[in-house]
């Protein structure tokens, strides 16, 4: 059986289980998987994250370095963030320079950080137009089974909690000072499957979709980030509701994961 002829059977399939109000997994509609975060597990690095969303895996690390401001904001310091999808994560990924999708859910999660301002860039500043605090975060796709965001995302933001900045080690005054975050944003992705809003897509899920949407939300209820999926298109009732979802999702999690 060709590989698009077993895509189109497995759609067909999560279509009639959606129709009949079920999902793959037993979840209802709205549930996320089973969900565990561990901070603090890179001891190199300044902060880290493991995250498992159901069979999603993934792996977070922040890192602080000393660097040059951009011309354009001299005294702010620099948030670099990246993603490795590792090929052992998914018959999918392939090794290589970063590709479009590694690309896209590093920019997503960038995105929900910088749109909250999450981190107080002016507080980077070291010399004004020499020397400011680069802020590297490194996404690490361990295991694919979908949802890949809101795992990043999350394990970002339990990252970045507590950071301490490395003065000490570059020989800078100030001690070990502690990061404060100012915002945690949460992302939350759904996919529309027949009509149906299901939160937190597996693997399968998000193949059979046709559309789909993460909300970035802080704790206000502003948003920091949408991002919409897929050729498909959204209603106006549609994006509303994911919006709203998005924002209760958002602040079950991060009372459950990123509030001490």
């Amino acid at each position: 059986m060709g590989l698009e002829i077993m895509d189109d059977v497995r759609r067909d399939y999560i279509y009639d289980l959606v129709r009949g109000g079920r999902r793959e997994d037993g979840r209802a509609f709205l549930d996320y998987r089973e969900i565990k975060v561990e901070r603090d597990i890179i001891k190199r690095a300044e902060g880290s994250a493991r995250v498992k969303m159901g069979n999603t895996e993934v792996l977070v690390g922040v890192k602080l370095e000393p660097g040059e401001p951009f011309p354009d904001s001299p005294d702010k310091g620099v948030i670099i963030t990246n993603a490795e999808l590792v090929p052992l994560a998914s018959p999918e990924f392939e090794p290589g320079p970063p590709n479009e999708d590694s690309v896209q859910l590093a920019r997503v999660v960038d995105r929900g950080i910088r749109g909250s301002e999450a981190i107080d860039l002016d507080k980077l500043c070291i010399e004004e137009g020499e020397k400011v605090w680069i802020v590297f975060i490194d996404i690490h796709v361990l295991d694919n089974d979908g949802n890949l965001v809101d795992a990043a995302a999350l394990g970002a933001i339990a990252s970045l909690l507590n950071v301490r900045i490395p003065n000490e080690r570059y020989g800078l005054d100030g001690g070990e000072e502690t990061m404060v975050l100012s915002n945690k944003p949460v992302a939350v992705t759904m996919v529309d499957i027949g009509g149906e809003i299901l939160v937190d897509p597996n693997y399968n899920e998000e193949k059979a979709a046709l559309s789909g949407l993460t909300v970035i939300s802080n704790p206000d209820g502003t948003i920091s980030a949408l991002q919409k999926y897929g050729n498909g298109s959204l209603s106006e009732d549609a994006v509303t509701e994911m919006v709203e979802i998005g924002i209760e999702k958002a602040g079950e999690l991060r009372r459950t994961f990123l509030e001490p």
